[in-house]
């Protein structure tokens, strides 16, 4: 799925009397980055379930437990929603390939195993979750307001692997999108075992 744009909390002064070193947080502020984050992950649920084509301010308002009101207040459009979305995804799944990489790299693993089992993950129980993401991901080619948010997951990644062959990280990188998209079509997923070899080749040329 990146360093992560955190959720904004707004702290503000209060006009009584603190003691020196206390501020007071904003609630409703809080409240409203929660509900719309809420939105967001409804939003990526009725993607996994029924698509694109089945989100409307009134199945994400369902989804979420929410008000068709309170979804339209948050997000006026479905690009807007769709945007913060792709955002939110990339940002999440970036965050997982971070981690992955520190741990990798704590532990003294070998990187192609650690991106074996994260592309067998992706493929496996985590299924429905990235056909959401690519259908999120390819509609950027139609919809130019989601196409910054779509290049972040390449930007982001291609800085996590600080590489001196940036072109040929960025190979890789467009090489395990296809990994993927042909994982989601076949009719068994692939194991992290099967896709060690693939990816060993893959990375080899970054050696």
């Amino acid at each position: 799925m990146h360093p992560l744009i955190l959720l904004a909390i707004t702290v503000v002064g209060s006009s009584a009397r603190l003691r020196p070193g206390y501020r007071r947080v904003d609630g409703r502020k809080t409240r409203g980055e929660r509900k719309r984050q809420e939105i967001t992950e409804a939003t990526l649920r009725v993607i996994e379930r029924d698509g694109v084509a089945g989100v409307s301010h009134r199945t994400v308002a369902r989804e979420a437990g929410a008000s068709a009101a309170s979804v339209t207040y948050h997000f006026a459009t479905l690009d807007e929603l769709l945007v913060d979305t792709l955002v939110w995804s990339a940002e999440r799944l970036a965050a997982q390939v971070r981690d992955l990489i520190e741990t990798s790299r704590i532990k003294g693993g070998r990187p192609a195993g650690a991106v074996a089992e994260m592309l067998a993950e992706a493929l496996g129980p985590e299924r429905a979750r990235t056909m959401a993401q690519y259908e999120l991901y390819l509609l950027a080619a139609r919809r130019p307001a989601l196409r910054p948010a779509a290049r972040l997951w390449l930007d982001v990644l291609a800085s996590l692997g600080r590489q001196p062959d940036e072109v040929g990280f960025r190979a890789f990188l467009a090489a395990v999108d296809g990994v993927l998209v042909q994982g989601l079509i076949d009719d068994e997923p692939p194991t992290a075992a099967e896709l060690l070899p693939v990816v060993e080749h893959l990375l080899e040329p970054l050696r």
